[in-house]
């Protein structure tokens, strides 16, 4: 089969691999298509922590079973399923508390071992997950990075009522603001390109803000009606937005800090217990997440449109990964397809 590997920073290459075996609790699949992660272009270009080289890439994956290991149960031949890349060991503290998102000894596929820019992949039958059969490839290779938004709005307990703002419109700060909106919040959508609220605007129809306005905090009030938001998701991994948040909730007010920054935070600390801040992190998903997930793209509360706005052909996009991914400006999200 052929795989696109990364050796390392700036160096992806095509090779020949043979097809693997999958073992007693795998399955085989045939990748069909599998999304783009921010996690794939920083390990391209060296930036993604926690990663070690050659690697193959690739975590939002759709693909159709080809072969079924001696000890699984409920997946069979055929079967279209997306991949829940988090491989836990179900033994840890967390895990046996149901976090199987933020195991101890947590790997993924496509960042600790091999994912899917391949033609076939062997993956364990617990992280697959069937969907519907009139899914798309696309939105079924989305539904991961949006469970990674829809677990961020249950660790923020949005509810019907809340006032919702989301720093940072990529594809995970959209996924977020899309579900606070199923959730019946009232959301809005900061960001510094304004393309990026344009399209927040058209395809949600949310209100958006740029945070370079020297009255940031003052039209965000004006926005949720005189009074600042009671939950902020910082999607950015952006330092300072991460330690400005603070100031842009409401007494009694939620902060989710889904990106991630490589560094140490300050807080100010008479600001924070003032307003007896919660503090959050968001890591991965759950299988419950993936549940939830298809469900609002059934009820069509997500669609693939919301991300997707670039298709590439595996079998060339390798010669041309950092040109037409890595430096391109007007990408929102990138779906390889396998044709």
């Amino acid at each position: 089969m052929k795989t696109l590997i990364c050796n390392g920073p700036n160096d992806l290459e095509y090779i020949e691999q043979s097809v693997p075996t999958p073992n007693s609790d795998e399955v085989l699949l045939k990748i069909s298509a599998i999304g783009i992660c921010g996690t794939d272009i920083h390990a391209y270009t060296g930036k993604q922590p926690f990663f070690s080289y050659p690697r193959v890439l690739g975590h939002e994956i759709c693909g159709v079973v080809q072969e079924v290991g001696t000890d699984c149960k409920d997946v069979a031949v055929g079967d279209r399923v997306a991949v829940m890349p988090v491989i836990y060991c179900g033994e840890c503290p967390a895990c046996k508390a149901g976090k199987t998102n933020c195991c101890e000894s947590a790997s993924l596929y496509g960042v600790h071992q091999d994912g899917g820019f391949c033609e076939f992949l062997a993956v364990k039958a617990i992280n697959t997950i069937k969907v519907p059969a009139h899914f798309s490839d696309c939105a079924t290779a989305y539904v991961e990075p949006f469970t990674i938004s829809a677990h961020a709005v249950r660790r923020g307990e949005v509810a019907k009522g809340s006032t919702v703002l989301v720093v940072g419109a990529g594809p995970i700060g959209i996924g977020v603001a899309a579900v606070a909106k199923a959730k019946g919040a009232d959301v809005i959508v900061a960001d510094v390109q304004e393309s990026r609220l344009e399209h927040v605007r058209n395809s949600l129809g949310l209100k958006t803000i740029n945070p370079t306005t020297g009255v940031y905090a003052e039209e965000l009030a004006k926005l949720c009606g005189g009074q600042l938001p009671s939950v902020l998701f910082d999607v950015t991994g952006n330092k300072h937005a991460m330690t400005d948040a603070v100031s842009l909730i409401c007494a009694g007010g939620k902060i989710v800090f889904v990106g991630l920054y490589i560094g140490d935070l300050k807080i100010d600390d008479p600001t924070f217990h003032k307003k007896e801040t919660t503090l959050l992190s968001s890591r991965n998903s759950s299988r419950e997440d993936y549940e939830y997930v298809i469900s609002l793209l059934e009820s069509g509360d997500l669609h693939e449109k919301l991300l997707h706005n670039r298709t590439y052909d595996f079998y060339t996009i390798g010669n041309s990964y950092e040109e037409d991914v890595v430096n391109n400006k007007e990408l929102i999200k990138g779906l390889i397809t396998f044709n």
